[in-house]
């Protein structure tokens, strides 16, 4: 016997499958959550999560997708000192997560490797967060797929060689790293930007050793991979580590496809007394040298294939 729902049941029977709203969780003194980590127990997916001002020493590990995570302020809202799974301050297994407004900083763990962020997703945003004195600012998995995108942040006074090194970011073998209007200061042995990535691209940043800093490389591209940098400010310090190049692509053996490298309008200063070159390519693949300045006089601008064109200071 066939049985009609009825108007009223029909609608109960299409409410029922549509996914649960996304709901904001609070974070902080006198919230629902006093802490991250009790917020991240309880998120959903699709969920946003705001942690208000405040030094949280804590950590947390975010499994849900599609998840924002974000303080009310950059500079205010601090996670630090605490790790877990002996990884990161944040490990984030989860899909299309974003992460905004927040400072994460003194990450340490047995293994050197400590980070202020472990990207084990896919597609990761990071906007507006500033990693400062981690062993590495983010640390990624392996994610041929997926992409970490970096906006408006800050890396300082992170990496370390006491293990194997560790640095300001390191990329695993994403499908894309874009990294835009990002400074890194002061990396400690490591390379500012070290990516695996299938295309890594570096827009509008500004990285520099500064007196101080003690890095190797500024951009490592050590497996090769389509490579844009452009329209950044860059510098090699005179306690840099290595004095080979800022910018080295193959040094780890040619591994993936080399589509581009296209290294365009930046300007470059070296101030330390030592030569070095600028870009340093073990690829087959033609680099493009074409509209930047190089303000030193011990910089060759270009080793291995390609063509330099305009711009030398």
């Amino acid at each position: 016997m066939s049985m009609s729902l009825g108007p009223i049941g029909i609608a109960l029977v299409l409410l029922a499958a549509l996914p649960a709203s996304a709901r904001t969780l609070e974070v902080g003194p006198g919230k629902t959550y006093a802490q991250p980590s009790q917020a991240a127990a309880a998120a959903h997916d699709g969920d946003r999560v705001v942690i208000a001002r405040g030094e949280y020493f804590d950590c947390a590990v975010w499994p849900q997708n599609h998840l924002v995570i974000e303080g009310e302020s950059a500079a205010g809202t601090v996670i630090t000192d605490k790790t877990c799974q002996g990884k990161a301050l944040f490990v984030i297994p989860g899909n299309d997560v974003t992460v905004r407004n927040l400072t994460l900083t003194r990450a340490r763990v047995p293994d050197a490797n400590g980070a202020g962020i472990r990207a084990e997703g896919r597609n990761l945003l990071v906007e507006h967060v500033r990693f400062i004195n981690n062993q590495d600012g983010i640390l990624t998995t392996n994610q041929p797929q997926g992409s970490l995108i970096i906006r408006d942040s800050e890396f300082t006074r992170n990496g370390t060689c006491e293990q194997a090194c560790a640095h300001g970011i390191y990329a695993g073998h994403l499908g894309l790293l874009r990294i835009e209007r990002t400074t890194f200061r002061d990396t400690r042995e490591g390379h500012h930007i070290k990516s695996r990535a299938l295309r890594t691209e570096v827009i509008g940043s500004d990285i520099a050793d500064g007196p101080e800093g003690t890095a190797s490389y500024l951009i490592d591209i050590p497996n090769g991979g389509s490579v844009i940098v452009q329209n950044n400010k860059m510098e090699k310090g005179p306690k840099a580590q290595n004095h080979t190049a800022a910018i080295m692509i193959g040094a780890e053996g040619v591994e993936q496809p080399t589509r581009e490298i296209l290294v365009e309008g930046n300007e470059f200063r070296l101030d330390g007394n030592y030569p070095t070159t600028f870009v340093y390519n073990m690829t087959a693949t033609e680099a493009v040298l074409r509209g930047n300045r190089l303000v030193g006089q011990q910089i060759q601008p270009l080793h291995g294939d390609g063509t330099v064109s305009a711009g030398r200071s």
